[in-house]
């Protein structure tokens, strides 16, 4: 039985290597994107991949290549769904900003307007600080249990029982811990789930129709599969408890169709005012004035690439991968989500940029 399964799998990582093998061959005479982007599928291993190009909110090329679905051979298409990892991030940072312009939440609010009992020094911690990670927050312990159901309330004390690792406002850590309160903020504020705030303010006001919270219940069309790599054999993406996918650090689910609409939407006033947004894509400054290290804005990262300005974002969650590029004077966006955990989708947007940018394709 052992050696069947082997085999199988074995057969399975085969048979997907030379599926892309052939369509790169059969690329040969295509356009230079589709191959650069199958070599470097076959390169990295990578199951299935969507690319999406635009310019100032126009679709260019929207794409699927390989598979969604290893198992039923099922390929990727524009349509198809990808984890966002912490690309969700952005829509987290864009429900807090829109309180802020409502008036509801305030950039310097401490956490304590919203959490009165938190302990000291979490008191001196604010909105803003939690929006650009400069709060000295950190990241998920050693020994949390992600396959265990936790409330809102028993993530908080979690997250509140871990020692800052900075004075709030003088340094920059990532701090997938920072966004999680974000949400219970956002909750706290509007006595509705962060989840479903995006939904009513965002995803439906967008069109943006397949884009939701994970959820591995519920029957979810085009929804794709996510997967590692274990001595080399391709794996499916490992279980965690169903609450530990509806945190928003970055459980969502969309695809490169949602992806153009929401860029689409960044040109426009449609969700923020343009300063809203300029101040989302700005370096956050710390207490004594200078830029933070991570060149993070408020669920951007914010800089310059060969000359270009661009705002950034990359994400990794269950078997995916994914990252969005937006090239702000050039009007170009580039996102490219992948279904293997080891995968670098950031090579792919990162070159495929450049191809368009240099204008060795249009």
């Amino acid at each position: 039985m052992k050696i069947t399964l082997l085999f199988w799998h074995s057969l399975t990582v085969l048979s997907l290597l030379v599926c892309l093998a052939s369509l790169a061959s059969a690329a040969d005479q295509a356009d230079p994107v589709d191959n650069y982007v199958l070599a470097e599928m076959a390169t990295q291993h990578i199951p299935g991949l969507a690319l999406l190009v635009s310019r100032g909110g126009h679709v260019i090329r929207a794409q699927g290549y390989g598979l969604a679905n290893v198992e039923l051979q099922v390929p990727v298409k524009p349509e198809t769904i990808f984890q966002s990892g912490s690309v969700g991030k952005q829509f987290t940072a864009t429900a807090v900003m829109m309180l802020v312009e409502e008036g509801k939440i305030a950039l310097d609010d401490p956490l304590t307007k919203y959490f009165p009992d938190a302990p000291a020094p979490r008191t001196q911690v604010t909105v803003r600080q939690l929006l650009s990670h400069t709060a000295g927050f950190t990241d998920y312990p050693n020994g949390f249990d992600m396959r265990k159901d936790y409330t809102e309330a028993e993530l908080l004390k979690i997250v509140e029982a871990i020692p800052l690792a900075y004075q709030p406002g003088t340094s920059w850590n990532y701090s997938n811990l920072g966004y999680l309160t974000l949400g219970i903020v956002i909750h706290k504020v509007t006595g509705e789930f962060y989840g479903d705030f995006l939904q009513d303010r965002i995803f439906r006001p967008l069109d943006m129709n397949s884009a939701r919270i994970i959820s591995e219940a519920d029957i979810v069309p085009n929804r794709s599969a996510g997967y590692r790599l274990l001595n080399g054999e391709l794996k499916n993406q490992e279980w965690v408890a169903p609450t530990l996918n509806t945190t928003a650090d970055g459980s969502l689910y969309f695809s490169i169709v949602d992806l153009a609409k929401w860029d689409a939407a960044l040109y426009t006033e449609k969700l923020l005012k343009r300063s809203s947004l300029e101040q989302m894509w700005t370096v956050a400054k710390l207490q004594d004035g200078q830029p933070n290290s991570g060149h993070y804005g408020f669920g951007w990262l914010t800089g310059k690439r060969n000359g270009h300005s661009v705002v950034e974002h990359e994400g990794s969650w269950q078997g995916f991968e994914t990252d969005i590029s937006r090239y702000l004077d050039d009007k170009l966006t580039v996102a490219v989500l992948a279904n293997l955990a080891e995968s670098k989708p950031y090579i792919v947007a990162n070159h495929v940029a450049e191809m368009y940018l240099s204008g060795s394709v249009k």
